[in-house]
């Protein structure tokens, strides 16, 4: 029999596919809780009835009003409330975090429990790198605010992470091609259901692939990081030097040129020293 739960706020990850993938204290807590906020209540029913939970539903996403969160928030005093998305874990592209903060500020117990979330999955099956990543969720609908978007992270060392739906997975793929340059990818959907599939890549092989056949499925693209930028020579690292030095100190020039030639600073520094004593 599960235990009472105090009063607060739940967030409680639940199954991005399979339903055997729900933790046991996530059942528990749905079970124990007085009161679950669920993005799609008939979506979030058949977890439910999977896991026998009986509590009321009230739909909470992202049209949800402020009166609604104030009167959630007035509950948490007494009542445990579970906030649930239809997938993964709440506030990853989710709504959330304004309730998450209103409840701290009122002065409330927040509690997180950790399960699936189809971002940090997909990493996993993409075999790009995974020492560095950034999520970017859904890039915009519109074409010049999805290239500015795009243009905004092309620098970024690492691996990038979005979520998009099928019937836009060829123009997305598209766009990163043109913004990213010959990138390795990774195309990732119904993760951890029976029509799982990744299909790696280069961006504009994969958007080649999809165009006039978008998939089904929750999606997930994982884009590698850029390559690494070829050592600097001799040559180019005293030109740069030489034409930073004269206007700047010693340091500050080493930085610079460290920075915009991709080397490291202590190399820059002991090659201005050597050209500022040959003067």
């Amino acid at each position: 029999m599960d235990q009472s739960l105090p009063p607060g706020l739940y967030i409680v990850a639940t199954p991005i596919g399979n339903l055997g993938d729900i933790t046991a204290r996530a059942a528990g807590t749905l079970r124990g809780a007085d009161r679950i906020l669920a993005e799609d209540k008939r979506v979030t029913a058949k977890l439910l009835k999977h896991v026998g939970a009986t509590a009321p539903m009230t739909a909470y996403h992202d049209h949800s009003d402020d009166a609604l969160r104030e009167r959630i928030v007035a509950e948490l005093g007494t009542k445990a409330i579970a906030l649930v998305s239809d997938a993964g874990t709440p506030l990853i592209s989710d709504p959330g975090y304004k309730l998450v903060r209103a409840a701290r500020r009122a002065g409330h117990a927040v509690h997180t429990l950790p399960g699936p979330c189809a971002a940090i999955a997909a990493l996993t099956l993409s075999g790009l790198p995974t020492d560095r990543f950034l999520f970017a969720g859904f890039l915009p609908a519109k074409a010049k605010a999805r290239a500015e978007a795009i243009a905004e992270i092309a620098d970024v060392r690492g691996s990038l992470v979005f979520y998009e739906s099928g019937p836009r997975l060829a123009e997305s793929l598209a766009a990163l091609a043109d913004g990213l340059g010959s990138r390795g990818a990774a195309v990732i959907r119904e993760i951890s259901k029976l029509h799982e599939e990744t299909v790696n890549g280069s961006l504009a092989d994969l958007a080649a692939r999809y165009a006039g056949a978008p998939p089904k499925g929750e999606i997930v693209i994982v884009v590698g990081p850029p390559s690494e930028r070829a050592e600097a020579t001799g040559e180019e690292l005293d030109t740069a030097l030489r034409e930073a030095l004269h206007h700047m100190s010693p340091s500050r020039a080493a930085a610079d040129v460290a920075a915009a030639l991709g080397i490291p600073r202590k190399r820059a520094y002991a090659r201005a020293l050597e050209l500022g004593a040959a003067g």
